[in-house]
């Protein structure tokens, strides 16, 4: 299966790609969460987390997939949704959620904390549940903020599995925010697909192995930071990821995409230091006093680190401290300022 490679912009993806069939539900979902956010004078932060597939058929048997199982973005939104900020929460399918999260890997499985109690009246002989003495604090923990975010309606979810659904969504989402203005964030955590099979070039049903080799020629995912900052959302603070697995091309790439697109705030992290250490890189605010050496650089640095004892003497599910944490707090930090400048 070989097809010659397309550049797509962002225009011409939205102008020949299907949207996914449930786009117009969820938006008018979202926009009455916005609606009551605005009212209640909150901030919103709209957090994506988790791979995206590319499916390689139509009728899907077969499809690519990212590494990403969303442990930064949920994690992240307790930390956001513990600051006060309502949180839309933008997830691939079955990936990790905030809260659960504690509990779905398979090294601290949810039902190793329950206990079944006999019964012992004639009355009521049926089995009862109950929480394992020695994991009942934590569970109460998780279980009240749980409680009060949902109580207080903070948390809105949305799900994505495709590359193409992610893209809608983003650009659907980011246009409903941007009634908020500068007190929106967006928190770009998800892993997103570099590269995709347009419809128009797939099979329409299982690609047939009998050949014995495949070979597809895949275009590019169109950049969508750059109509993101410029057309979709009006003054929101953008924050966007970059992993690498070269430590010498992370600040050089996230000062590149810095450049390229005009967010606010690009976080690096190295695949095998991203839980202990991350890197934050924006651009010298316009205001400040440079001096002739520092002209010549007009981005910052500002690495986060948390020892990495720390992380590998963590309890599954209840981590000692989690480097998303201090990432959240100074983003806050920044967007608060962020806000006040507007």
């Amino acid at each position: 299966m070989k097809t010659e490679a397309t550049k797509f912009s962002a225009e011409d993806y939205f102008a020949t790609q299907t949207p996914p069939p449930t786009l117009e539900e969820d938006v008018e979902k979202v926009r009455e969460f916005v609606k009551i956010q605005a009212k209640e004078g909150r901030n919103i932060v709209l957090v994506t987390s988790g791979g995206t597939t590319v499916p390689l058929e139509l009728n899907v048997v077969r499809f690519l997939d990212n590494f990403s199982a969303g442990t930064r973005g949920a994690t992240s939104a307790e930390y956001f949704l513990k600051a006060g900020y309502a949180v839309i929460f933008m997830h691939r399918q079955f990936s990790l959620q905030p809260f659960s999260r504690h509990y779905s890997h398979s090294t601290n499985p949810f039902l190793d904390f329950l206990d079944i109690e006999s019964q012992d009246s004639a009355s009521d002989p049926t089995p009862r549940i109950s929480v394992t003495p020695e994991k009942r604090a934590d569970l109460l923990t998780v279980l009240t903020s749980y409680k009060r975010v949902h109580s207080l309606g903070l948390l809105h979810t949305l799900t994505f599995v495709t590359v193409n659904d992610y893209l809608w969504l983003l650009r659907a989402v980011s246009q409903e925010l941007s009634v908020l203005k500068r007190r929106s964030m967006f928190y770009l955590a998800a892993a997103v697909s570099d590269f995709f099979l347009p419809r128009q070039k797939m099979s329409e049903h299982k690609i047939q192995s009998g050949k014995g080799s495949l070979h597809i020629e895949m275009d590019q995912v169109p950049k969508i930071l750059k109509p993101l900052v410029d057309e979709w959302t009006h003054g929101g603070f953008i924050v966007s990821f970059k992993l690498e697995t070269d430590q010498n091309l992370l600040l050089p790439k996230a000062r590149q995409a810095i450049e390229r697109y005009g967010h606010q705030v690009v976080i690096g992290n190295d695949l095998h230091r991203r839980k202990f250490e991350v890197v934050f890189v924006s651009k010298k605010a316009a205001s400040q006093d440079l001096t002739s050496s520092s002209q010549e650089d007009p981005f910052e640095e500002q690495w986060l680190r948390i020892p990495q004892s720390v992380v590998d003497q963590t309890t599954p599910g209840f981590p000692i401290k989690e480097i998303e944490e201090d990432i959240v707090q100074e983003l806050i930090k920044r967007h608060t300022l962020w806000v006040k400048q507007g």
